[in-house]
């Protein structure tokens, strides 16, 4: 019996990292790794005074679980087409927060430490345009690179 294709655990230390300018992320689930039909999942890792600036996923909604550290988190209040305007609230360890599909959001880390988070996108999609992005550096599988110093 051949069962559902994909990987049922995923370790961290054995995925490849994207980096870019503005932090860094595994991708934990998604449709090549575990065969997902409807979410990726990617944890994100921003140096102080890094993050990624304001820009959406259109047709995907978003989770972001703050895993560690604290930021400055936008999101827009409605589409842009539809007069959509920044928000901003400061978010640390434990916080959750909604993103509507298609709306414009950033983060950035404002701390003195790594700002860690969990992403969730549904439905898939968002990991290949985040792939695809120009300043796109893949790292091979193995444990995290070192972030870029802000100092």
């Amino acid at each position: 019996m051949a069962g559902i294709p994909g990987s049922r655990i995923v370790r961290p230390e054995e995925q490849p990292t994207s980096s870019f300018g503005w932090g860094q992320i595994k991708f934990l689930c998604e449709p090549q790794l575990c065969n997902a039909e409807h979410l990726t999942v990617g944890h994100v890792r921003l140096a102080p005074g890094q993050g990624h600036l304001r820009h959406n996923h259109p047709g995907s909604e978003e989770v972001l679980f703050i895993l560690e550290g604290e930021g400055e988190q936008m999101v827009e209040t409605d589409l842009e087409e539809r007069g959509g305007q920044p928000e901003f609230f400061q978010v640390k360890k434990g916080d959750l927060v909604h993103i509507p599909a298609s709306v414009f959001h950033q983060t950035v880390n404002t701390g003195e430490g790594v700002l860690e988070l969990l992403a969730v996108y549904s439905p898939c999609g968002p990991e290949a345009v985040i792939r695809a992005l120009p300043d796109h550096e893949p790292q091979p599988a193995g444990p995290w690179p070192e972030l870029p110093s802000t100092g």
